[in-house]
């Protein structure tokens, strides 16, 4: 009689879920990759599209053309709504599916910390679609440039960058160095010495979690391409118009782009000891729950505290990458009961 192959289920093709599955031995499990998109998004190039430097099929690779040659490996498109570890066993809007082993790798989405305005009329950048929304919303916005009052123009010419992490120093100098080279040769009876590039950042610095030359060398690069950088301020509030800081200070801007915060895409169904309070799932060495049996966690929406990492991995592609594929060569030693690896 035939062995019968485990069923692992994946939720989210991020770099984590992604290399996961591309890392497990062909035909040792039977594999469900669920997630809401029908593609992988290589997301550190999101900043390129929004700025229309690249086109969005770069950066968008459909996972069936991904694991075409893989008859293990089955996709289904559906948002999951909740876990019952008990009886191993996912909820979906599409219906239910069972596991003997759960791998989450259902990474972030934006944090507008409980400020309606801010996630109504700001642009966030979280996935393909959403560069495009930016991309299309800047060029309209010179179109309107071309015919709007001087009165009107103000809020037309100043583009906010909410943020000064990784995303929002590429978005901003991503920007400048369109305002400064493309821009003024297709729109050239717009006046760009009047378009200015704010980054706002409610640290003291930019890339303030990175060392002091990524701090330094970031605001100097930004500063000589002309952004305007505004640090420890915070967003209050805004009207689709008027950004509001919390030192009373009102910018005028049609174009806000928030990248001030991430929080984790947590599935219902699982202890919340086992969850930081920036909704992380906490994983011991081997990506494993926290209280929870054969469900694991990987990439951004994993916490692994370590002796080098005490607050945990950053929230990078590598870590996601190499956390996948050592989870995949480790759920194969399992099964063949061989010592598994701590990451």
């Amino acid at each position: 009689m035939a062995n019968i192959k485990k069923k692992i289920i994946v939720i989210g093709g991020g770099f984590a879920g992604l290399q996961f599955i591309q890392n497990l031995k062909e035909d040792k499990f039977d594999v469900l990759l669920i997630d809401k998109l029908n593609h992988h998004q290589f997301q550190p190039l999101f900043y390129q599209v929004a700025t229309s430097q690249i086109e969005p099929s770069s950066i968008s690779f459909p996972f069936r053309k991904i694991f075409q040659k893989r008859k293990d490996v089955r996709i289904r498109l559906a948002k999951v709504e909740s876990i019952d570890s008990e009886q191993k066993k996912i909820f979906t809007n599409i219906g239910t599916f069972e596991y003997d082993y759960l791998v989450i790798a259902s990474g972030f989405k934006t944090n507008y910390f409980g400020n309606k305005n801010i996630k109504k009329y700001t642009y966030s950048l979280k996935s393909t679609y959403q560069a495009i929304t930016i991309r299309n919303s800047i060029l309209e916005n010179f179109e309107k440039l071309l015919n709007e009052s001087e009165n009107d123009k103000d809020a037309l010419f100043n583009i906010v960058v909410v943020g000064g992490g990784p995303t929002g120093v590429e978005l901003a100098g991503a920007f400048a160095e369109i305002k400064r080279d493309i821009l003024p040769k297709d729109f050239f009876r717009i006046d760009f010495s009047k378009m200015n590039i704010i980054l706002l950042e409610g640290s003291p610095n930019t890339l303030n979690n990175m060392g002091e030359m990524a701090r330094k060398t970031s605001s100097k690069y930004l500063s000589d391409l002309g952004v305007i950088i505004k640090t420890q301020v915070f967003v209050t509030d805004y009207d689709g118009i008027n950004l509001t800081m919390n030192n009373g200070e009102i910018i005028k801007s049609k174009h806000v782009i928030w990248a001030a915060g991430v929080t984790g895409n947590i599935i219902k169904g699982l202890s919340q000891d086992a969850v930081t309070p920036t909704n992380r799932y906490i994983v011991d060495r081997k990506n494993q729950i926290k209280g929870v049996k054969d469900i694991f966690a990987i990439g951004d929406i994993s916490y692994m505290e370590t002796s080098k990492y005490p607050k945990g991995h950053p929230q990078v592609a590598n870590v996601a990458i190499n956390q996948g594929k050592l989870l995949a060569k480790n759920l194969l030693a399992i099964i063949e009961n061989k010592r598994i690896k701590e990451y």
